[in-house]
């Protein structure tokens, strides 16, 4: 009997050996269904051999297989397989973080069958005025003799499930399925919207990603903020679908996906599919099952997208490919953008990373000559760059965060019937809630940081551990009743120029207005609609959005980002600083962009408004270079985790000890720590880190692949939480 070596999602770095009865056949990929423990679990096959290291007396059976063929394109499997070994993280884990939730639990592998109401021989043959007391069920049966019409179809056609229920209490209508049939989109393509005038530029980056598609190419599209990337994007899908290849386009965050897909729905007559978070789990998996049919032409996602099987795929898109989302924090802590280059080298297709402020490791790789440049200088259409201003804030009288020059480049800029985006990327009201008499300041007691006060629902939460609890009626330290917020956030910046600008429509666009399902669109189609208005918002107003009205955005509260401890903090505000700069004035508007800041005389403001971003990574890439910092050596960062502040530092300082002891721990090996996180409590747990770092990545991974399989011998192992981060973008 053979046997079927099975990953299942649990925290441990091995496989588990079933045997495999006669009457069942499992392929790697395949999902089956093990007894683990006490229950019964979903695993995926990786390999089925004649031998087990366990007697095979010991070894229990498969209870059922789930799949006739495996779920992932031989590809896809390399990929996944190579992921879980770089980033040294559980197979079982990783093979199902790729895969929709539907899927985890052992649902089918198949579309599920449309249900669709009909009307029954008696519902044909019985008189419609018998139903008169009932309108709306007469009017669906009225509908249902016409033709069938699909569940999904009921609301939007005006009518309700109730009545098509009652008529089928009345045996006149019934319910029947019918397997989903797999339409061919290739036979029918074609370009049915409008194709914009290429410049020269633009027609330059698509001959050039044209004539190397036929294998791997990494291509970095760096045009400035309004140059018409989208343009490329879909002028390089096209020659791909009219091969009849399939497209993935990655963009940072579910923020961005509305506008993006209308585009790309509006350009080409294919099915254009999307995977994002807000999805529920029946839409993933259909959308996930298209891809894998062929049956989607373009893939929109977010960065979990990127494990979508597909037939035939023929490019990867990543938009905004500089933007910290693409890397997953919890878990499995991958970087979206490194797997997708490694999946497009092993898919030998090209891939296109496209930005305004590319990130210092792709520069570093265009100078490795890994990836080609492609440079878009000029703002599409008739746009012209935005005029830069820094406003000195020493010794000004402010009105929630504004300088009084603010406020008066406001009104002109609204008098003439255009719109102003304020950015300020701190949401809630305050950032803190202190005593005016004795100096209390509400702290969260789970992550020894500020509670952020929230005025509109009269909370206090902590943006850290999302813990939160009332506004606090007196002080709980001295029982006073002056308690005052102190700082600005967005809630509180909307509350206060209300009265400033009583007659302008105001947005306010954070995490906290946008929860709603549907609210984003909203916000976005007011203002799509023109006139005067100001937005005030955080990072999300920040990414790919095209305001054409837009004339003046201003930076209100940046200084916190000149002086951090991280040492990306810097590429950070530089990337941001452009793109939020990059909203105004891009419809032939002159734009405008006001910098509001204590420290305007601070090189790196000087280097990036003299000279621009291009001129600010040159520098930040000579002086990483002088301090060996990514990407001119390689980082991974252990963190550990407890309760009492002793085990955490105990286990890593074993852990640096087992690392400093291997024969491969050479001297270009630097271990700082174990060191106090940046934030050293969250959630009710001590946090504490050891970072590696070596110039060879390749030394690096085979010193922590000697090194991880005696961690589990390391005293303290059993007592802390620990996690391992390969390429880490926070500290």
């Amino acid at each position: 009997m053979p046997v079927a070596h099975v990953a299942l999602p649990v925290p441990l770095a091995r496989t588990f050996d079933y045997l495999l009865p006669d009457e069942m056949t499992a392929a790697a990929g395949c999902r089956v269904r093990v007894p683990f423990g006490k229950q019964q679990r979903v695993g995926i096959v990786v390999s089925v051999s004649e031998q087990s290291e366990l007697p095979r007396d010991e070894l229990k059976s498969v209870v059922e297989t789930l799949d006739a063929e495996t779920l992932f394109p031989p590809a896809l499997w390399r990929i996944l397989l190579w992921a879980a070994d770089y980033y040294h993280h559980p197979l079982g884990d990783v093979l199902f973080h790729a895969l929709p939730v539907l899927l985890r639990q052992g649902k089918p592998a198949s579309p599920a069958p449309l249900w669709y109401w009909f009307a029954t021989d008696e519902g044909r043959s019985v008189d419609l005025q018998s139903l008169k007391r009932a309108p709306k069920q007469q009017q669906a049966l009225a509908a249902l003799r016409q033709r069938n019409i699909w569940r999904h179809e009921v609301n939007e056609l005006g009518f309700t499930d109730a009545a098509f229920q009652a008529l089928r209490e009345k045996a006149l209508s019934d319910l029947r399925s019918e397997s989903p049939a797999v339409t061919d989109w290739r036979a029918a393509f074609h370009v049915s919207g409008d194709r914009l005038r290429l410049n020269t530029e633009q027609a330059t980056a698509v001959g050039a990603i044209h004539s190397a598609a036929d294998s791997f190419s990494a291509w970095l599209l760096a045009g400035v903020t309004g140059s018409g990337k989208t343009e490329v994007y879909l002028s390089v899908l096209e020659n791909v679908l009219a091969q009849g290849r399939q497209a993935l386009v990655l963009v940072p965050e579910i923020g961005l996906t509305p506008q993006t897909i209308a585009r790309f729905r509006e350009r080409f007559n294919a099915p254009v599919e999307v995977l994002h978070s807000g999805l529920n789990d029946s839409e993933r998996l259909s959308a996930w099952l298209k891809a894998k049919s062929g049956e989607a032409a373009i893939v929109i996602g977010t960065r979990s997208a990127l494990f979508t099987p597909f037939k035939n795929l023929g490019v990867i898109v990543i938009d905004e490919e500089h933007d910290s989302s693409y890397k997953q924090q919890e878990g499995f802590r991958y970087h979206a953008r490194d797997l997708a280059v490694y999946r497009a080298h092993t898919e030998q297709i090209p891939i296109i990373l496209g930005s305004a402020t590319p990130a210092l490791e792709t520069l570093h790789n265009v100078r490795q000559r890994k990836y080609r440049m492609l440079k878009l200088t000029r703002r599409a259409g008739n746009a012209r760059p935005a005029l830069q201003h820094v406003l000195d804030l020493k010794g000004q009288p402010l009105q929630a965060g504004l300088a009084p020059a603010l406020i008066a480049s406001m009104r002109q800029h609204l008098q003439a019937n255009n719109q102003v985006i304020l950015f300020l990327n701190r949401r809630g009201f305050a950032p803190a809630l202190l005593c005016h008499d004795c100096g209390w300041i509400a702290e969260c007691p789970r992550c020894d940081h500020y509670y952020t006060l929230h005025q509109a629902t009269h909370q206090l939460r902590c943006h850290h551990c999302d813990s939160q609890r009332p506004v606090p009626r007196q002080c709980p330290q001295c029982g006073s009743t002056h308690t005052v917020p102190v700082g600005l956030g967005t809630e509180q910046l909307e509350q206060t120029l209300a009265p400033l600008f009583p007659d302008v429509p105001i947005s306010r666009i954070d995490r906290d207005t946008t929860s709603r399902k549907g609210a984003l669109e909203q916000y976005l189609a007011e203002v799509h609609r023109g006139g005067a208005r100001i937005l005030i918002g955080t990072q999300m107003l920040a990414k790919g959005h095209h305001f054409p009205d837009v004339t003046l955005v201003a930076l209100l509260d940046v200084d916190g980002a000149l002086f951090s401890a991280d040492f990306r903090s810097a590429e950070r505000f530089a990337q941001l600083y452009t793109q939020v700069a990059g909203r105004a004035g891009r419809a032939g508007k002159q734009g405008e962009v006001i910098l509001q800041t204590h420290h305007p005389e601070h090189p790196l403001l000087q280097t990036l408004l003299s000279q621009g971003y291009d001129a600010f990574a040159d520098q930040a890439l000579a002086e990483r270079v002088g301090v060996s910092l990514p990407p001119f050596s390689s980082h991974v960062l252990i963190r550990a985790e407890d309760h009492n502040n002793q085990e955490a530092p105990q286990f890593l300082h074993q852990m640096h000890n087992l690392l400093r002891s291997s024969p491969l721990a050479d001297d270009h090996l630097w271990i700082l720590g174990p060191v106090p996180a940046l934030q050293p409590k969250r959630g009710g747990r001590y946090r504490w880190q050891l970072l590696l770092q070596h110039p060879s990545r390749q030394h690096l991974q085979r010193l922590l692949g000697n090194s991880l399989a005696l961690v589990n011998t390391l005293p303290a192992a059993r007592k802390v939480k620990w996690v391992l981060d390969v390429d880490p973008i926070e500290s």
